[in-house]
Formats: structure tokens, sequence, C-alpha cells
């Protein structure tokens, strides 16, 4: 593995001995391990069957999408760097791509019908045949699974892996696209949040070579599925993938590493998300800090908040209601919380967890538009500088939590 600079700090433009330099040593592990999240992903070799000119290629689009005109020049060197010489083409088809992917997000439809009076429609995106003739079957059925996750990721379904499984994806090779991808949406936003507060040179998001696009009409998405649950609680839901986990016995001592913690072979979901151990530890980690950590920085409860807003923006059910329970749990403001899950985004919730929401969902937006308006509210909220970043690593995390939760399975209802 090379030594690569931290990718998150060069994006930001953040230099050694600033104070957003300063801000970021205080989540050590989350730091740390964001960067080990991007070197698990593009400086390993590869061990899953997504090769590495696969996962270039799908940075590049990811990050055009969200029009961050730096991120977006990063990968495409990165890309030419690691490419083979006769990857020109190949490079300027994922290009093409993504310029006519352009949207705005999230949008999409829920399956559950109570919630359907918040569908909205927008780009459903295939790969043109132009572009599929340059990039091939496997890669074109990616960037269009890339497109679902970065706008409609709760359109996410079964069918959309099966696409994947049929133009030659494994179950391994798919656990590491989900990952990647959402990864991506996780780190463009810790970027431009610190870029905003640091107030360094900020990219034009128009100029990353993305026109206007006109929203085109929905498909039908996944069937309905009669267990997935039909509202936002908080009541303590299930989780059931749509891929096979991990079989306990194939686990290795890299597995376990992976899992951090050994309980976690009993969930499913991390077992599921085993098949990549590398990127899941770090990720793990990466969670851990910017939630567990509560030497300094904000209180554990808006923290919780920041997360439950982002997951129900995003439409992820299971997510916002393990974490409407620890906002209830840490904050003794039950009801409050239960009004953000019943009325939306839009809830009433006081000053200050007004701008700790308002600053989760333009986060969550793609562009990402958070921006003066919502670092001036949270300041005049009362938070500082430091538990500015805890909201942006939070909210931006729930970004990546979200996609793989919404893309790798369902949530179940309450059994007892």
């Amino acid at each position: 593995m090379t030594t690569t600079p931290d990718v998150i700090d060069a994006l930001a433009r953040i230099s050694a001995g600033q104070k957003l330099d300063e801000i970021r040593s205080h989540r050590p592990e989350a730091r740390a391990n964001a960067q080990a999240s991007y070197l698990a992903l593009f400086d390993a070799a590869p061990t899953t069957g997504m090769t590495i000119a696969e996962r270039w290629s799908v940075a590049v689009f990811v990050a055009l999408l969200h029009r961050d005109a730096v991120a977006a020049e990063h990968y495409r060197s990165a890309f030419t760097a690691a490419a083979p010489a006769d990857a020109t083409a190949l490079l300027t088809a994922v290009v093409d791509a993504a310029a006519q992917g352009a949207a705005t997000g999230p949008f999409g439809h829920y399956q559950a019908s109570p919630l359907q009076a918040e569908n909205t429609d927008g780009v459903r995106f295939s790969v043109s045949a132009t572009g599929r003739a340059a990039v091939g079957d496997q890669l074109a059925a990616a960037l269009e699974h890339a497109h679902l996750l970065v706008f409609r990721p709760r359109e996410a379904g079964e069918d959309r892996l099966r696409a994947l499984a049929d133009a030659g994806w494994s179950t391994d090779a798919i656990v590491t696209l989900s990952q990647l991808v959402s990864f991506l949406t996780f780190q463009l936003r810790v970027v431009h949040g610190l870029r905003i507060l640091g107030s360094a040179d900020r990219p034009d998001t128009d100029s990353a070579g993305l026109a206007p696009v006109t929203p085109g009409a929905a498909d039908a998405g996944s069937s309905t599925d009669d267990e997935i649950p039909d509202r936002f609680t908080q009541d303590e839901l299930g989780w059931s993938p749509w891929l096979p986990p991990l079989p306990a016995g194939r686990l290795t001592e890299r597995h376990w590493a992976g899992l951090v913690d050994r309980s976690r072979a009993n969930s499913p979901y991390f077992m599921l998300l085993a098949r990549d151990p590398d990127i899941l530890g770090a990720r793990t980690r990466t969670d851990k800090d910017i939630f567990y950590n509560t030497a300094d920085g904000l209180p554990r409860a808006d923290r919780e908040l920041a997360a439950a807003a982002t997951s129900r923006f995003n439409g992820c059910i299971f997510c916002a209601s393990v974490h409407s329970r620890f906002a209830s749990h840490h904050s003794r403001r039950e009801a409050d919380v239960q009004r953000l899950l019943d009325d939306g985004v839009t809830a009433d919730l006081g000053e200050r967890w007004n701008a700790i929401v308002a600053a989760s969902v333009a986060m969550a937006r793609t562009p990402v538009a958070f921006g003066d308006g919502q670092l001036d509210a949270l300041r005049a909220a009362g938070l500082d500088d430091a538990e500015i970043v805890d909201v942006i690593n939070g909210a931006a995390f729930f970004n990546w939590a979200n996609r793989l939760m919404l893309s790798l399975g369902h949530p179940t209802r309450p059994t007892g």
C-alpha cells in the first residue's frame, strides 16, 4: 500500500496547523479511518472481483454527479495514473455518462402506500448505446446502479441487485460497489462541509461539465413487500438482506478484524458487509468515533438527531428508527423526535434542533447544498466550529449508512 496524503484534507484544502486541522484531530479515529476506507477501496489489491479500473471509473462518475469540480479532477487524475494507456476512451465515456445523468436529489418513490404522498420524480438514468459499447455491459450496470444510489436510494431493491448479477457482478463485488458509492457520498459531503466552514476556495458547482436536465417519468420500482414497515417509527425493526451474508464458516482473522466487534457476526447486515472486510473495519471505526467519542464537541443527542434527520430525508426507515430512538434516549425529547418522523424534516423542533436538521438536510442533497445560510443558523443557535464539524460528520456518515441499508436489503416490521 502506498503512502497517500489525507484525501479529505487535500480536497478541503486543509493544511497542518490550521484551525480545521486541529478540530479534525479531535476525532482521530474518524479521520484516520476515513482515509483507511479510501485506501481499502482504491489503494489495495482488489480481492472481491471489482477491478481498479472499475473503481476509478465509478469514482469519477459519482464525483461528477455531485458537481464537485475539485473532487472530480482528483478522481480523473487518479484514474489516468492507474489505468492503462488505452483507457482514454473509457474515461471519456464515463464523463459523458455523468453529463447525461445530471440530476438533483434525493428523489424517488416509496414502496409503502402511506408514504407515497412524499413520492417525487426525477431522472432515471441508463447508459446510452454508444456509452455501453465503450464501457461494456458490466461497468454500464455499475454506473446505472451508482446513479440510483446517488439520487434515489429509496428505490433500491432486489431487482436492482439482480441486474448487477445478470451483468456479471459477483455477490462480493456488489458489496464492494455498494461500499464504494456509499463511501463517496460520505467523503464528498465531509469535504464540502469543511470547505464551507473553512471558507476555502469553493469549487463552482456548475463547472464540472454537467448540463441542466429535465426530470423524467418514474419507473415502476420494486414490488411492495408486506413485511416492509409503512411509516417512519421509533420501534425496533428488523432488517433482511437481499444477498447472502458471508457464511460463518468462512470467517478468517481478517474477517474478524473487519467486524471489529465479534458480536456483529450475529448480524446479517454486518456479515454481508464482511464480504469486503477491510472497508467494513475502517467504516465501523469511523462510525464509532463520529458518534461515540463524546469527550468534547456536540452532545450525543444532537449527533443522533443529525443521523435521524438525514435518514428521514433520504427515506431510510431502518436507520431513522435506530437513530431516532438514540436521539430520544439522549435528549429525553421523544415527542419532538416523533414529530420529525411524522411530519418530516420541516417539523418545528426549536431553534437549535431546527438548525441541525436544516444543515443535515442540506448536506444530504445532491449536489450538496450546505452553505453559508445553514452555517449562520448553526452559529446563531450556539454551535461552535468543533460542534459544527460533528454535525457535518454525522450527517455525511448517514449518507453512507443509508445507501448501504437501502441497497442491500430492507427493513422488516417488529415481530413482537
